[in-house]
């Protein structure tokens, strides 16, 4: 069974860039049944679509965030990326890397079934 889990830093000020790492394990990010995704929640609201990226390496970033988000991958390391630039406090939430059992991208976060614990990113001066 597939395993995340989220890694980077849990505090920036404004104007920093947000980079996260997620490491998968018990499975390969590059098997074409999977696609891998960044998803959020700040606090007290629901679930936040970031942004996918395919097994054969093709990316889908929510228009909202497009212009300040990126998503890469290592598939040596198994692993996937997200770097949000110029954050503010209203970035601060809850980041979480997910996967679901998709041969095309999925930009609905209901719809991943295997879910990093998570990881919490304070944006604060």
């Amino acid at each position: 069974q597939v395993q995340l889990q989220e890694s980077g830093p849990g505090l920036l000020a404004p104007s920093q860039t947000l980079s996260l790492t997620c490491t998968v394990s018990g499975g390969s990010i590059t098997p074409s049944y999977y696609v891998w995704s960044w998803i959020r929640q700040p606090p007290g609201k629901g679930l936040e679509w970031m942004g996918v990226i395919t097994y054969d390496g093709n990316t889908y970033v929510n228009p909202s965030l497009k212009s300040r988000t990126s998503i890469s991958r290592d598939t040596r390391k198994d692993q996937f990326s997200l770097q949000l630039s110029s954050v503010t406090p209203e970035d601060t939430a809850v980041y979480y890397c997910a996967a679901a059992n998709k041969a095309i991208a999925v930009t609905v976060a209901t719809l991943y079934n295997y879910w990093g614990q998570g990881t919490q990113v304070t944006v604060s001066s």
